[in-house]
Formats: structure tokens, C-alpha cells, sequence
């Protein structure tokens, strides 16, 4: 598949969905992806993109930006207390604060730098034990206190389970999102993003669907 492609049905879906053009941003999910490739993408005309490991944006998007002006950073993946501050120099979205030692960290660094990243709160729709994510039954509580720190929380985001419908996931997500007056929803990925977007989602991360199938040698 490709950029045009996907976006082709996004609009699709948005249309079904009676929502209007444009309401949906597609992060480019770069991650173990060949330069090459993201570089296709960049001179493509796309913007926003994901990754999900510090180390591996340090090595690759210092570059990009010194070439290409206008990307937006996301982070996507798990974040160390002890990257925070490496991350506030890269990305400017980390969607991944899943806890509250991390929103913690975050608010300690953002008064030390003086700026901080929006981020999107991480909810663990399925209370899966391997995945991270505040349970659903706790996330009122997290959002409040992140709130309390005066972090930019741009929206929710959630990986539902592999093995279970989508769309209930996303609709969970929708309704805790909707009853703490949060805009944002970060959800659906290459084979679920039009099922998120009928629950609403502003955000999908969609890579192998554009990049192609990622190399991990």
C-alpha cells in the first residue's frame, strides 16, 4: 500500500463516519523502518510521524529536521523517567504517559526547561498485564492529577488487545475521554484506523500499511 492510499481511505472513512475532511491527523509510525523510506514519505509532503524508542529518534530525526521543515514528533512507545529530559529535545507529542511517576518526571522537567511537550494520557483499555497504561477505572483519577501538575494533555490513547473487537476498546476510550471533556483520541492503527475513526478518533498510527513491512535485521 501507500501514503495516497491510506490517506484515500481515511477520508473514506471520515465521509462514512459523516465527520469532515481532515478531522482525522495520520502519524506515520517510522519506527525500524530504512531511512530511505521515511525519506520517501518526507518528500511525499507528510508531517507528522511516530516513533517508538528514544535512542532510535535521536540516531534518525535531528537529520530530517535540519532537511524537512514542519514535522511533528510523536513519541509512541514506552518512556523511561530517565529519558524524559532526551525526550523533551526530540518530540513534540509523547503519547505514551502511562503513569504517575512519569507525569511526575515530565512536570519536573517541563519547569526546568521552561516548555513541554503535549502529551496524551495512556489507557489501558484491556488491563492486559504486559501492556502499559493506566486501567480504565483509574483514569479519571490520572487525568486529574496530571491536570493538577499542569501538564498539556492533547488527548487519550490506547492498543487495544490483539485478540479482541477494536471498536469496544475505542468506545471506551471515547466515553472516558468525553466525561473529563478531553478532545483527543489516539487510536487505531494499520488493520482497526476505520473502526477508530467511526468511535471518534483524531489520531491514528498507521506504519506498515505505509512504510511496508519493518526490518528488524
Amino acid at each position: 500500500m501507500s501514503l495516497s492510499e491510506i490517506t484515500a481511505r481515511v477520508d473514506a472513512a471520515l465521509a462514512k463516519a459523516g465527520r469532515a475532511p481532515g478531522d482525522v491527523t495520520l502519524i506515520a509510525v517510522s519506527k525500524v523502518q530504512p531511512n530511505a523510506r521515511v525519506e520517501a514519505v518526507l518528500s511525499e509532503g507528510h508531517r507528522v510521524f511516530g516513533e517508538n524508542r528514544v535512542q532510535e529518534a535521536a540516531g534518525k530525526w535531528p537529520d530530517f529536521r535540519a532537511r524537512f521543515d514542519g514535522i511533528e514528533l510523536h513519541l509512541i512507545g514506552p518512556l523511561q523517567t530517565n529519558k524524559v529530559r532526551q525526550a523533551f529535545g526530540l518530540f513534540d507529542v509523547i503519547q505514551s504517559v502511562d503513569r504517575p511517576k512519569l507525569a511526575k518526571a515530565i512536570a519536573r522537567i517541563a519547569d526546568e526547561e521552561g516548555h513541554c511537550p503535549e502529551v496524551f494520557l495512556q489507557v489501558n483499555t484491556g488491563e492486559e498485564e504486559q501492556k502499559a497504561g493506566v486501567s480504565p477505572k483509574d483514569a479519571d483519577a490520572f487525568i486529574a492529577e496530571c491536570r493538577a501538575l499542569e501538564l498539556p494533555i492533547r488527548g487519550l490513547m490506547c492498543i487495544p488487545p490483539e485478540n479482541e473487537e477494536p471498536s469496544l476498546h475505542f468506545a471506551l476510550l471515547a466515553k472516558i475521554a468525553e466525561r473529563n471533556d478531553i478532545s483527543g483520541l489516539s487510536m487505531g492503527m494499520s488493520g482497526d484506523f476505520e473502526s477508530a475513526i467511526a468511535q471518534g478518533a483524531t489520531h491514528i498510527r498507521v506504519g506498515s500499511a505505509i512504510f511496508g513491512a519493518r526490518d528488524y535485521g
